[in-house]
């Protein structure tokens, strides 16, 4: 069993799938402060400081100690705008980072890309005529 599992960690995939948690955990950090601490105030200069989070229902009066009974849509509310710009941010991202993979992948197979040696040998008898007749 141990045996099993030692071949099952190693291998690429599950290796892979390690870096690819370790750098989405960083870049969700990344994305959350671009969000909370650069998106989020701009929007809210836009829309004249509206801020969801304390938007809520009391179902039950709070007696005491004892809090009241609260649901908390404008929470909810805030975090799927929250949702809604930190996916469509990774969307970007991700879009970009395809199109520079597409970029280098065309330079690649345009270096690539050697015509046949008939061709070469026909544009070579091509030019030689071409000098002759000059």
């Amino acid at each position: 069993m141990f045996k099993e599992f030692k071949e099952f960690a190693v291998k690429g995939n599950v290796v892979d799938l390690a870096v690819g948690v370790v750098i989405g955990g960083a870049f969700g950090k990344i994305v959350t402060s671009m969000v909370s601490d650069i998106i989020m105030p701009i929007l809210g200069a836009l829309t004249g400081g509206i801020n969801f989070t304390y938007l809520k229902v009391v179902i039950k009066e709070a007696h005491g100690k004892v809090p009241a009974v609260t649901l908390n849509y404008g929470n909810f509310i805030q975090n799927i705008i929250d949702f809604l710009i930190i996916s469509f941010s990774i969307f970007m991202f991700v879009k970009l980072i395809n199109k520079l993979k597409r970029e280098k992948k065309v330079e690649a197979v345009k270096e690539e890309v050697k015509p046949p040696e008939e061709v070469l040998l026909l544009q070579e008898i091509r030019d030689l005529l071409k000098n002759k007749r000059a």
